[in-house]
């Protein structure tokens, strides 16, 4: 073994650590995908205030998309890059970019430079979550890693609900400190994020890795960006271009050939390929490829869906809704840890996934039956069937992606896993929103025209003819005239239907519960998907040793040095 003059604390040759050494390392990380996690919510909670303050409603969308680009594109090139030259390097280096980029978005005058700020902020966020998981997975053998995965669900369901209280907390705020309080949204992750940096710095001690005379596929990173920036985008713009229009089939075109040329490069760039072909052989890698695509899709169909019924149709305030999402978060909590705990103990983890996606399916398929006079407990606990489900799915869905390929594709098989279920995620929710829009205006014009024939309707409406809230004057003038375009109203600001008064606004909320659960019962169809690709899904043995001992292991054998 080769020693390097430039490590000072170096981890055992074997890559064995104690249980306190995990815990250690593990805290730099869960800061590290706190920062990824958190960010997300935030911001969705405050991009409108943010877009009205910029002067840019029309362009909000634009501002998540440029994240959304950059974060799945960079998340594979992660992976590939720390598998030939160690992780702790790239996993600082994501953490610096993104901390830089929190900094410019909080410098933006504009929506277009806030696009390109969040884009650059992206290319660090795409490594936070795949390289923490990574990083676990060199250091603790597949069988106990279940139980420290359970750490990092808990980061990430904690952010889920911290994220829309404190987005809308200083979204709310004119100035903090003289500064805009929608600027705290990214400013706040400055000190998070060097604080996460000095903890890995100090904490995270891993073998150096050098593979020389290994290619970059640069060519494959670049072809991925052709092939995926097009379809990414028409998932997010879609809708409002129009999913037959010329600028949608543009980017039908370009990404299918994109995604062509792409297979095409990594077949003749074999294992320096950014995703190696060779790996689709194993049954088990291919095949959990698969279910994360599907799974994404309806986890994250699923989750965004439920912050609209309870904003719109409860008229909770995103604070509020945040904090109402605590049911789904504990269930995936939950389920995390008795399935790692589980899953620790037997060594065995083809029973949760299925455990997983019989609940997901159910608690989706009962979230079908919601509308818009259901009592809140009762979605609560609907929520909570969905959320145990997903924590019995995702963990051990992870866990055997990683144990499927050898040690030393870590971290591409780990940034596969991240990329492909953020790709179903995107793809799930432009269709499943397309979906809840398709049906919002007729299901509402449909409610209105039914509601005309009710006396009770039929005087609120001649009460709001002499109202002074000037929402239910409007909306009563137009239909005294027997006009019901108003429903439209809601794809442009679905506030309207907190500005009316209740009996006025019923009709509103039960033409979008009735939306809401159309598109339940199609996520409950992808969720069936799901469950079904399980079930035939192959249980692989899980490896007791981490990446690390493991290719210790496999170096002594064939005489390599520790460092290659």
């Amino acid at each position: 073994m080769t020693n390097s003059p430039e490590r000072t604390a170096p981890a055992p040759v074997a890559g064995e650590f104690s249980h306190r050494e995990i815990l250690v390392i593990l805290s730099g990380l869960m800061l590290g995908m706190f920062l990824a996690s958190l960010d997300q919510t935030i911001v969705s909670t405050a991009i409108r205030t943010i877009a009205d303050d910029l002067q840019g409603y029309a362009l909000q969308a634009w501002v998540t998309t440029a994240y959304l680009i950059t974060a799945t594109l960079s998340t594979p090139l992660y992976g590939k890059l720390s598998d030939m030259y160690g992780r702790k390097p790239f996993f600082m280096a994501a953490i610096v970019i993104f901390v830089l980029g929190s900094l410019l978005c909080t410098l933006a005058q504009s929506m277009y430079a806030l696009a390109a700020f969040r884009a650059f902020q992206g290319l660090g966020a795409g490594g936070l979550m795949s390289l923490a998981l990574a990083i676990l997975g060199d250091i603790v053998g597949p069988r106990e890693r279940a139980k420290y995965q359970g750490y990092f669900l808990a980061v990430f369901g904690t952010s889920s609900v911290l994220g829309p209280v404190l987005g809308g907390l200083l979204a709310g705020q004119e100035t903090i400190l003289g500064i805009d309080g929608w600027r705290w949204v990214f400013l706040v992750n400055v000190p998070i994020g060097v604080f996460a940096l000095a903890v890995v710095s100090k904490v995270l001690h891993l073998p150096r890795v050098h593979r020389p005379g290994v290619r970059i596929d640069w060519w494959g990173a670049l072809v991925l960006a052709i092939g995926i920036v097009p379809l990414l985008v028409v998932a997010e713009q879609g809708r409002e271009w129009g999913w037959d229009s010329s600028l949608s089939i543009a980017c039908y075109v370009i990404g299918v050939l994109g995604v062509l040329g792409f297979i095409f490069v990594e077949r003749g760039m074999r294992d320096a390929a950014l995703i190696p072909l060779r790996m689709f052989r194993n049954s088990t890698f291919a095949m959990g490829v698969v279910i994360s695509i599907v799974v994404g899709a309806a986890m994250f169909g699923g989750i965004t869906l439920l912050p609209q019924y309870l904003q719109v149709v409860r008229g909770s305030s995103p604070t509020l809704a945040g904090m109402q999402m605590l049911p789904m978060v504990l269930g995936l909590m939950a389920g995390s840890i008795i399935s790692g705990q589980r899953i620790s103990k037997t060594g065995h983890y083809r029973a949760y996934p299925l455990i997983g996606a019989s609940l997901l399916t159910l608690g989706m398929f009962l979230l079908h039956f919601v509308h818009a006079d259901s009592a809140l407990p009762l979605v609560m606990v609907f929520m909570a069937i969905t959320g145990f489900g997903l924590g019995n799915l995702m963990q051990p869905l992870t866990l055997a992606i990683q144990n499927a390929l050898p040690p030393q594709d870590m971290g591409v098989s780990t940034a596969a896993a991240t990329f492909f279920r953020q790709i179903g995620g995107t793809l799930g929710v432009a269709v499943f929103l397309s979906i809840l829009f398709t049906q919002l205006t007729p299901n509402i014009s449909n409610e209105l025209r039914s509601a005309a024939t009710d006396p009770a309707f039929q005087q609120a409406v001649v009460d709001g003819l002499h109202s002074s809230n000037p929402a239910d004057v409007a909306l009563s003038t137009g239909l005294a005239n027997q006009d019901v375009t108003s429903a439209g109203q809601v794809l442009e600001d679905s506030s309207i239907i907190q500005q009316l008064s209740p009996a006025l606004a019923q009709p509103f909320k039960v033409g979008f519960s009735e939306s809401m659960s159309t598109v339940f019962l199609s996520v409950t169809g992808v969720a069936l998907v799901a469950l079904v690709l399980v079930f035939f899904w192959k249980e692989v043995p899980l490896r007791t040793a981490g990446g690390l001992a493991a290719s210790a292991a496999a170096r002594k054998e064939t005489g390599e040095g520790a460092e290659e």
